[in-house]
């Protein structure tokens, strides 16, 4: 048997990691799946661990009030010691960049134990951007054994690193995730939401939440907000906030009296991709979100200087913001005036997957530990094949 222990605790963590342990679960004769959460952020877990059927086996529980990186760090490691210790998995699964993932990519290579990473080789070369997801990610790549990639550029990424062995091209998992949560007629829990939505008029969707965009990059994405309303009365938007203390203590005072602003709390998995699915574009520096509106053919706008998703912005689906609010404001003018730009972007080729991306994970994994002939074909784009994916 092939004992796999999945950890991860953040809500974007979640939801790309969740049909891996799906995926997992279906192979009950050749793998035991064993999932940890660290609870980095508690109380955004329990919605996506229930949606998806996810039941962890350990919870570390770390959450404390305004933590710090060094204390989400040491506390997975401490935490996670005892659990390898005692479960002795085969490979340890970790996903992407936070602080969760890299503590727990190094508690496995202290305890010899293979790192699986998910989502691997993304960059922007730029060591505090993000903060600190950019040096994460880049260490767990020389820890890991494993790396799933989802795209060749990824692949690329890892080559100029010097790793090139047991390097595979998956697609992103958050793609099955949203294959599997967008439901035709939808209800929103949130009576706000709901009513929102049934007034007519355009959405936009928008978060921001990274450290580096605190303090005066987020007032600037606000005062953007308040001038596209201004330009637009046929526009609403939606802004689910993060519950950092920093961007709320931002957000809230700027933008909490705007008639057609619509300030939530975080929403669970479903009900985030549903409102993507009807929004008219979306304004975020989330790394997710660049893949998730995409495969739901709507445009974004990336908050941020730069992004590790390079190839959203070769193929077309996202345009770089910044954190400028003019900037912010003329090219949402576009989205909203120059209908040719906006159908190129919505109607271009997803680049990040077909949704069978844990389907690969779990093939290789099997492949690699001598319990399958050979894994899945990689994952090809679209715009590399020639055909739909």
């Amino acid at each position: 048997m092939l004992k796999a222990l999945t950890v991860f605790g953040t809500r974007p963590e979640a939801i790309k990691m969740a049909p891996v342990c799906q995926e997992l679960a279906q192979h009950t004769d050749l793998i035991e799946s064993v999932c940890c959460v660290t609870g980095q952020q508690r109380d955004l877990l329990p919605p996506i661990l229930e949606q998806f059927g996810v039941r962890p086996k350990y919870d570390l529980d770390i959450m404390e009030s305004e933590q710090s990186l060094t204390s989400i760090t040491t506390k997975t490691l401490i935490g996670l010691e005892r659990i390898l210790r005692e479960e002795k998995p085969s490979v340890l699964l970790c996903h992407g960049d936070t602080s969760t993932a890299l503590a727990a990519a190094l508690a496995a290579f202290y305890q010899k134990i293979p790192v699986g990473h998910v989502e691997a080789g993304l960059r922007t070369y730029d060591r505090y951007s993000p903060y600190p997801e950019e040096i994460n990610r880049t260490l767990i790549s020389s820890l890991a054994e494993v790396h799933f990639c989802p795209t060749r550029l990824n692949r690329e990424n890892l080559d100029a690193q010097g790793v090139r062995e047991h390097v595979y091209i998956t697609g992103n998992t958050v793609i099955d995730a949203i294959s599997r949560t967008v439901l035709p007629g939808y209800v929103f829990g949130s009576p706000m939401l709901q009513r929102a939505l049934e007034h007519g008029g355009l959405t936009v969707l928008v978060t921001a939440h990274r450290r580096e965009n605190h303090g005066v990059p987020l007032e600037n994405i606000c005062r953007a907000v308040l001038d596209i309303l201004e330009k637009y009365p046929n526009l609403r938007v939606i802004w689910p906030v993060h519950p950092s203390p920093a961007v709320r203590g931002t957000v809230y005072p700027i933008l909490q009296n705007q008639p057609r602003v619509y300030l939530t709390g975080p929403l669970d998995v479903q009900e985030m991709h549903q409102l993507m699915a009807l929004c008219h574009f979306v304004m975020t520096d989330s790394g997710g979100l660049q893949e998730e509106a995409p495969a739901l053919g709507k445009p974004v706008l990336v908050l941020r200087r730069e992004t590790e998703r390079p190839e959203a912005l070769e193929a077309g689906t996202v345009l770089l913001a910044g954190i400028e609010r003019e900037r912010i404001v003329t090219l949402a003018d576009g989205l909203m005036e120059d209908h040719a730009l906006y159908e190129r972007m919505a109607s271009a080729p997803i680049p990040y997957g077909d949704g069978h991306a844990a389907r690969r994970i779990v093939s290789y994994l099997l492949w690699r530990f001598g319990l399958a002939a050979e894994p899945l074909p990689e994952f090809l784009p679209q715009a590399e094949t020639g055909g739909s994916v």
